[in-house]
């Protein structure tokens, strides 16, 4: 059973004590191909390292995170753009817009989010959203920027039936992850009713343990208990998920 984990944070320092084990118990699991995404500059050596330890299972993302657009994102866009003439990489993530940590950046954030998906028509590659209360934001620009071209996933999808059909009808797949297994999530009341075909698995690790290990480091073998409930969500075996999903993944990030 391969098994993708499309949005994993295997470079944070949360990982500095054990990441080879960690990553090792994983694709023990089947748990085979970790997409990376992208923070800012501070964290891009960091990525290479993890690439260079685990090159066939390691596949890396390019871009400005909303929550560090700050003064300089001008200069930290710069350095997303160099990166792109430097090397292949497999998504422009993680971009978007957050605003449940601050607002003061919000036009900057816009501004960010639409030169990086300019970034991803230019390189052919798909983009890979964050959106924390941030849904029409995010909506606005994605429906300015709508084409052909304009695709890819909605990392840690926590909207509504509404929202998940909007944003498919964007050509964005739906990041699934934790949130699916919390009490709370909700989105696991209407899953049921949006064909696998549009989702894929996350664990976001170190973030957003699933149940039953909320409040504790996420990682990736944590992410079969998403599977195991998107098992029970669409009454079909966690093999045949992990195919689907893996397979949309695929076709995603074009590998």
């Amino acid at each position: 059973m391969l098994i993708t984990d499309t949005h994993t944070h295997l470079y944070s320092e949360a990982f500095d004590e054990d990441r080879e084990l960690v990553i090792k118990k994983g694709i023990d699991l089947g748990i085979e191909r970790f997409f990376i995404p992208a923070i800012d500059s501070s964290y891009t050596a960091a990525m290479l390292s993890l690439e260079k330890e685990f090159p066939e299972n390691v596949f890396l993302m390019m871009g400005l995170h909303p929550t560090h657009v700050k003064d300089n994102y001008l200069e930290e866009l710069a350095h997303v753009e160099a990166m792109l003439q430097q090397r292949a990489f497999y998504a422009i993530g993680e971009i978007g817009i957050d605003l449940y940590w601050d607002k003061t950046y919000l036009k900057q954030q816009q501004d960010a989010f639409k030169k990086q998906i300019a970034l991803a028509r230019q390189y052919s590659l798909p983009i890979v959203i964050h959106c924390r209360d941030s849904f029409d934001e995010i909506f606005e620009v994605l429906e300015d920027e709508k084409d052909s071209k304009v695709y890819g996933i909605f990392h840690c999808f926590t909207g509504s039936i509404e929202q998940a059909k909007k944003a498919i009808d964007l050509n964005m797949k739906l990041g699934i992850g934790g949130v699916v297994t919390f009490k709370n999530g909700k989105i696991d009341t209407f899953l049921n009713k949006i064909s696998p075909e549009h989702i894929v698995i996350e664990t976001d690790a170190p973030y957003l343990s699933p149940v039953p290990y909320r409040g504790k480091r996420n990682e990736p073998v944590y992410l079969m208990e998403v599977l195991n409930k998107l098992s029970d969500i669409y009454q079909l075996p966690a093999e045949e998920i992990a195919r689907i999903t893996t397979a949309n993944a695929a076709k995603v990030f074009g590998i």
